[in-house]
Formats: C-alpha cells, sequence, structure tokens
C-alpha cells in the first residue's frame, strides 16, 4: 500500500501544483470560452495566442517578471479588439501579416533576451510557447488558481446580462444592459485568461483550450446555462486527463496531452446525432438583466 501511495501522482509536490492551477485555469477557461464561441470572437483568443509570446519576450528583454508581459499584452490585444469592434476582422492577408509580424517581433524580443541579460534561463521562450505546467513552483501555483478564481467568478456573476446582451444585442441595449462595458469587461477577463492558460498549455496551443471544450458543449445542448457548466467541466476533464497522461508516459508533454484530450472530445461530439431545433429547444433569450 505504501509503495503504491508512493508511486500515485498525487504524492508528487510538482504534480499537486500542477493539478491545482490546471484546474483553476481549466475552469476560467472553459466560461470564458463558452461566450468566445457563442459572440464568435473565437478570432480574438487567436490573436491573444500571437501576442502572448511576444508580450513575455517583451518582459523578460527589459528585465520584469514574465507574467507581467503577458497580462498586459493579453489584455491591451484583447481591448483593442474591442474598440476596433467588426473593423477587427480584414482581410487574410492583413491577418497573417500581423501576426506573423507579432511572432517576429517575439523572436526578436527573446534574441534581446538571451544575448544582452546575463540568465540561466534560456528555455523561457520554449516554455511560454508550449507552456511548463509541471515546473510551476508553490507560490505561482497558488497565485495562478487564485487569479483564475476570481476570473471564473467574474464571468459566473456578469453571465445573465452578458448572455442577454450576446444573444440579441439590440434588445439588451433598449431594455438598459450596458452593451458595450460589458463587452469590454468580458474581453479584459478574455485577456487575464488567456494569460493564465498560457502558463498551462502555452501561448501556441491556448486557444484550443478556450475554444475547443466550448465548441464540444454548445454541440452537446443549445441551453446557454447548461453549455456554459458543461464547458467548464470538459475543461476541467480534459486537463486533468491530460495531466494524468503525461505523468503516466513521461515523454508525452502535458500540454500536447492535455490538447490531445480536447481534440478527441470535440470530435467525438460530431458521432452524437441531434435532435433538429424545434420551438422547445431553441435557445432562449433571457428578458432581463
Amino acid at each position: 500500500m505504501t509503495v503504491l501511495l508512493a508511486a500515485s501522482p498525487l504524492s508528487q509536490p510538482f504534480f499537486q501544483h500542477a493539478l491545482l492551477a490546471g484546474t483553476a485555469i481549466a475552469v476560467a477557461s472553459g466560461l470564458i470560452g463558452y461566450f468566445l464561441v457563442l459572440r464568435a470572437q473565437v478570432f480574438t483568443g487567436d490573436a491573444l495566442s500571437h501576442v502572448a509570446f511576444t508580450g513575455a519576450m517583451a518582459a523578460l528583454a527589459f528585465g520584469t517578471d514574465l507574467r507581467l508581459g503577458l497580462f498586459a499584452a493579453t489584455i491591451a490585444m484583447a481591448l483593442l479588439f474591442g474598440a476596433l469592434g467588426r473593423r477587427a476582422r480584414p482581410d487574410d492577408v492583413v491577418i497573417g501579416s500581423v501576426f506573423s509580424w507579432i511572432l517576429g517581433l517575439g523572436a526578436f524580443f527573446i534574441t534581446l533576451y538571451t544575448t544582452s541579460r546575463s540568465t540561466t534561463n534560456g528555455t523561457a521562450g520554449v516554455s511560454v510557447l508550449f507552456g511548463s505546467i509541471f515546473g510551476i513552483s508553490s507560490d505561482s501555483a497558488a497565485v495562478a488558481a487564485l487569479l483564475a478564481a476570481g476570473i471564473g467568478l467574474l464571468v459566473v456573476l456578469i453571465t445573465r446580462p452578458l448572455l442577454f446582451a450576446t444573444l440579441d444585442e439590440a434588445v439588451a441595449a433598449a431594455r438598459g444592459v450596458p452593451v458595450h462595458l460589458l463587452g469590454y469587461g468580458f474581453l479584459a477577463l478574455a485577456g487575464m485568461s488567456a494569460a493564465e492558460a498560457t502558463q498551462a498549455v502555452g501561448s501556441l496551443l491556448l486557444l484550443g483550450l478556450l475554444a475547443a471544450p466550448a465548441g464540444a458543449a454548445i454541440r452537446l445542448t443549445d441551453r446557454p446555462y447548461p453549455a456554459l457548466a458543461l464547458s467548464a467541466a470538459l475543461a476541467v476533464l480534459k486537463m486533468w486527463a491530460g495531466l494524468f497522461a503525461s505523468y503516466t508516459v513521461p515523454k508525452l508533454p502535458p500540454s500536447f496531452a492535455i490538447m490531445a484530450a480536447a481534440t478527441a472530445v470535440y470530435a467525438a461530439t460530431f458521432l452524437i446525432r441531434r435532435p433538429a431545433p424545434g420551438p422547445r429547444t431553441r435557445t432562449a433569450v433571457p428578458t432581463s438583466a
């Protein structure tokens, strides 16, 4: 019994830290991701995945905390998209050019960081790109869990008016719902959630953690509140599955294992046949804030 307990991943401090931070981050990502998908703002999540790397590398290059750059860059980009509105949907050439430039800027900052500063953290760029959840310290895990819990709580508090504004913006505005303020607030939370998710799965893969659980939940139910809860639950299950799989197979990177679980669950929803929506299965629009 003692041998089995010692072999259990739950007895390992690094796994406990990863599980604590990962669970909270997954809940926040699932809640935020549901609204990103419902509001057709997945493109914003894609933009955040690009800018997260550049923001983190800029912070390191200028000698500040990596997380400060992550949060500043992702929140600023999210608010910029909110300010631009529909104008933030240019043609594919502009999108590809801007995103490539942002990643190129990140490459410049990481070169500046590694060549101009005396540091032993030469793997910082790889960690930001692909995540390093098994390397998170106890203090960092606690901070990440608290921040993610705060994000999740704020999303829950604004869920009803945000749903109203999402499903029928004109009526919500006419009923006195602060539609634009809610939009900016939600995007700021999305930026914070992206910064948090980067610590778990990396900037290149964070879109999967935001979009895949929500996409699966929306395919499984049309009811907004159950779908929101299901999105968070699926995100947590995928996080747990990825962490345990990576621990069992040490050569399997945790970020890959998490994304593999997310992709598998989303793909499985296509095998489920749902009845055509009728008068009683259509998404209900809240009638008040």
